[in-house]
C-alpha cells in the first residue's frame, strides 16, 4: 500500500479515509473514500481527491479522474480543486 506524500498536510474528515494509487510513472492518485452507509452500494464510494507529481513534488488539481490539472497550492480535506468565486461571491464568502 502506497502511504500519502509527507507534503499531504490534511487530517480526512469524519467517516472518511484516504487512499493512494499509482497512478503513472509520474504521478500518484490520491482517493477520498466516503465510510457512511449507503442503500446502493456495500462498498464505500471514493472520489478522486487529487494527484501529486512525484518528480516535483506539489499537487495537481483533478480535471476528472485519469486526468491531472493544474498545479495548485491551497487544497482542503475534500479535494484539491479550487473554487472559482465571482467578486462578489469572493467577498460575501471570505
Amino acid at each position: 500500500m502506497i502511504e500519502l506524500p509527507p507534503e499531504f498536510q490534511h487530517e480526512p474528515p469524519s467517516n472518511y479515509s484516504y487512499q493512494v494509487t499509482q497512478h503513472n510513472k509520474k504521478y500518484l492518485a490520491i482517493w477520498i473514500i466516503n465510510h457512511q452507509e449507503f442503500t446502493y452500494t456495500d462498498t464505500p464510494p471514493r472520489s478522486i481527491w487529487g494527484f501529486f507529481h512525484l518528480s516535483k513534488r506539489v499537487f495537481h488539481a483533478p480535471i476528472n479522474a485519469n486526468t491531472p490539472g493544474k498545479e495548485v497550492t491551497q487544497t482542503t480535506p475534500y479535494s484539491a480543486m479550487t473554487i472559482n468565486r465571482n467578486p462578489l461571491q469572493q467577498l460575501l464568502y471570505a
